[in-house]
């Protein structure tokens, strides 16, 4: 396969049409993939991550699924595939157990691959043809999906990658990000009232980002930048993870039973971590990443703060543009930023743990058939973050999205941003 180098998307122009933004967003997924070798896509390291060949796979058959399967005279690829590749949607059938995808040594690659030619080919012509008006909204839904699992594919492979002693690096040619100070930490205010949030309409979103309605927001500030490296070294040499004061029930529990000590890929002497693009010493003015929610919440405990909430955070965002450190910078790794405004940048580097628990607004509804186990069923012992991180594409991004993972997960780019109560 003849690629670009990573953080040249292929060419997607404004107004591009619904072929040209479907093939443009299945080039980048597989532009993503061409730096593994057959091996690398196959590996598995835990329940929580899945081969990129899974998600090559899986992505494919979504669109083979919600899309073509709309006409009754389509012939799938592999009728046995839809069992492989299911994820979640119980609806449509069984499904082959999470846990054991990196058992799947068929396919191969090359037939996964060919899989998603065919599909490419098929979808384009449907979409060419113009005469099924639902079409291009589920195809945007798919792509949408994709770039959800493009984001997949880098956390997925770094945390296979950290776990060969050889330490294979993924992005050789990435462009490397120069160390520059921080600016100072501060606060920035915002007055109580009501407020809306969720999405407005015009435009993508997701069906748990709406409806819009209004909420209270109390009185507080929110920090202007991230938490750095360097605050949270200060955090673990202070003893932090030997606290129980600083910790939910479950975190405490979580961090002794894991043996937390400091967080994900870095190295015991806290000097380096490892990253996409090989091991690196640790960035003291980039923002903290790889937190999950329990070490948030001790950090912010320990910092006289608290985490923000999903209300704070959208309200403060939704004028910013959104730009930043994400995936198309070809970096996949948080950066040291310095800003001239006292708000900098609330997208990329690092998804943002909130305090508000991932439920649904005042009168949501899921989609419609199959579709509808999208995101509603998830609702339920997981949290909300907002703001993108650096392997999420540029376009994909938005003041109302909502991600959501449960307190225990790290192996996302997830970080923190402090609020507090004035």
């Amino acid at each position: 396969m003849t690629v670009r180098p990573l953080g040249i998307p292929a060419p997607s122009p404004a107004g591009a049409g619904p072929i040209q933004r479907f093939l443009h967003v299945r080039h980048r997924t597989a532009e993503l993939a061409s730096r593994l070798r057959p091996e690398d896509a196959l590996v598995q390291s835990m329940p929580d991550a899945s081969p990129t060949k899974w998600h090559l796979a899986h992505t494919t058959w979504f669109f083979e699924r919600f899309v073509l399967m709309r006409d009754e005279a389509y012939v799938p690829a592999n009728p046995e595939w839809h069992y492989l590749f299911n994820s979640y949607y119980q609806s449509l059938g069984e499904m082959h157990a999470r846990p054991r995808r990196g058992m799947l040594t068929r396919p191969s690659l090359d037939e996964v691959l060919a899989y998603r030619r065919r599909v490419d080919d098929a979808v384009a012509e449907r979409l060419a043809q113009g005469d099924d008006d639902a079409l291009p909204s589920l195809v945007e839904l798919g792509i949408q999906h994709e770039q959800q699992h493009q984001e997949l594919i880098l956390t997925d492979i770094k945390h296979a990658f950290a776990q060969n002693p050889l330490e294979p690096v993924y992005a050789v040619d990435a462009p490397r990000a120069l160390s520059v100070a921080a600016p100072p930490l501060a606060y920035v205010p915002f007055d109580e009232g009501v407020v809306e949030i969720g999405h407005v309409g015009g435009g993508f979103a997701f069906d748990n980002e709406g409806p819009r309605h209004r909420t209270y927001r109390q009185a507080g500030s929110l920090a202007n930048r991230p938490v750095t490296n360097a605050e949270y070294m200060a955090f673990v040499r202070d003893g932090g993870y030997r606290d129980p004061m600083l910790w939910l029930s479950d975190g405490w529990a979580t961090v002794q039973a894991e043996r937390w000590q400091r967080p994900l890929y870095w190295d015991e002497a806290l000097e380096t971590e490892f990253t996409l693009q090989g091991r690196r010493a640790i960035d003291p003015h980039a923002p903290v990443c790889h937190i999950s929610y329990f070490e948030a919440d001790a950090f912010a405990r320990w910092a006289g703060a608290r985490l923000p909430t999903e209300t704070e955070w959208e309200t403060m965002a939704v004028d910013l543009p959104v730009r930043g450190n994400l995936q198309d910078a070809g970096m996949f790794q948080p950066r040291a930023t310095s800003f001239e405004t006292l708000f900098g940048q609330m997208y990329g580097d690092v998804w943002e743990w909130t305090m508000s628990p991932y439920v649904s607004y005042p009168g949501f509804r899921p989609l419609d058939g199959a579709l509808g186990e999208y995101n509603g069923k998830f609702m339920n012992g997981q949290w909300v973050l907002r703001g993108g991180s650096c392997a999420t594409p540029d376009d994909h991004i938005r003041a109302t999205y909502r991600n959501f993972f449960p307190p225990h997960a790290r192996w996302q780019f997830t970080g923190i941003r402090l609020g507090n109560d004035r």
